[in-house]
Order: C-alpha cells, then structure tokens, then sequence
C-alpha cells in the first residue's frame, strides 16, 4: 500500500522547546492514531516502526511524537505538566496536519497511560477512542491496579494489547480491571508476549507474527467504532 511519510515540529511549552513527530499516512486512510513512545525509548524505535507499518496497512495512519526528554536524549522523563503538555500539543499538530480524519490516541506503555490521564481529565474531546500498547498497570513483581482508577473517568472505548508474560501488568490485575469497565473496555491477549511483545523462540511464534497480530487487531477494533 502506498504510504506518504512526514517529519514535523511543534513546540508543547516555552521552556520544553520544538520536538519532532513522524506522520506515516497509507492512501485513503480511514483513521489517525496519534502514538506515544515509552519510557525507555523513542518514536524511531524498531517496535514504534513496526506498529506504524502494521497500522498503515490497515489504512490508519499514525503520529508518531518525541517527548521532549527524549527529543534531547536525556534518561529521565520531563515533568508531568510538560509530558501531558506534550500529548494535547502533539494531538492539535496532528489533527490540523490530517485534517478530518476519525482521531484515536494512545501508545506503548508510558505514552498510552499518561495519554489515558489526560483523557480522564477531560482534555481530549474529539478522541473517538484509545488504544495502549501494553498499558504499564504496576511495577514489576508488585501486582495492583492502582495505576489504573483513573480509567473510570475515560468515556470513549479503550484496546488493551496485553501480553501474557508481561510483568508490568499480570493479567489477574489487568482482566478485572477491564472488566470494571465494562463496554467501554477491549482486552486483547498476546499469547506470550512480554512488555515489549517479545515472545520466546520456544514459542514457536515470531516477533514479526506479533506485529501482525497487534496491526490485525487494533484493525478489526477501528472497524467496530
């Protein structure tokens, strides 16, 4: 499928400075999916370009972002204000560089939750839904859904892609979160993948066959909006 691909800049605040996205869009694509990177890693990483590849294929066209802690290569992550300054900024480039297109928001791990805290907050109004790349709901080896409450305030259907080996996220806490959601909430399960959706050779799958299963999936899901 034929695909165009744009670097843009936008500026979230004054202090945090310009940062660069990634608008990959397929010929008559039928949604944008605005996608923040995680924690340890930026919007060029292999997994963010695979899933924008996946994604275009299924004619959605992604915007990719830098926070603006990565922009600079810096470890640790900007600010709160600044990170969700940063989502509702890299929303507005986006929608004004599509124009129209049906909008969806999320992202792999840190970006899909801090995304999912600034929907609760009630600053996303024209979002028709969200999607999280393995939604980070505790720290390793200490299950809770605490880091999840604030989903109850999110009033637009929301995808989890969630692996069964994923440790940030053991699925005795992220199913009946899900669940608590009702209607609005879709869980996917990745039969074992990690954090990362890695999956182990001894699986007899391949990381590729994830992708395939992650685009096929968030696909089917945009079709049912």
């Amino acid at each position: 499928m034929a695909t165009s691909l744009r670097t843009l800049h936008f500026t979230p605040t004054e202090q945090a400075g310009a940062v660069s996205a990634l608008l990959l869009r397929p010929t008559s694509a039928r949604a944008l999916l605005v996608l923040g990177h995680g924690a340890g890693a930026g919007m060029r990483h292999p997994f963010m370009q695979a899933v924008a590849e996946q994604l275009a294929s299924q004619k959605i066209a992604t915007f990719r972002y830098q926070f603006p802690y990565m922009e600079k290569g810096k470890k640790s992550p900007d600010s709160q204000t600044t990170l969700r300054a940063t989502i509702v900024s890299a929303i507005e480039t986006a929608k004004k560089a599509t124009r129209g297109l049906p909008l969806l928001v999320g992202g792999k791990s840190m970006g899909g939750r801090l995304t999912s805290l600034v929907a609760a907050e009630g600053r996303l109004p024209d979002v028709r839904g969200l999607i999280f790349f393995g939604f980070p709901l505790h720290a390793a080896g200490k299950p809770s859904s605490d880091r999840g409450a604030h989903l109850a305030q999110v009033n637009v259907p929301m995808l989890f892609l969630q692996g069964t080996r994923d440790r940030l996220a053991e699925l005795d806490c992220i199913a009946p979160l899900c669940r608590s959601l009702g209607k609005r909430a879709t869980l996917h399960i990745v039969e074992g993948g990690d954090h990362s959706f890695h999956v182990l050779k001894r699986s007899g799958r391949t990381d590729e066959d994830v992708q395939n299963e992650l685009g096929e999936t968030v696909g089917a899901w945009v079709s049912g909006l």
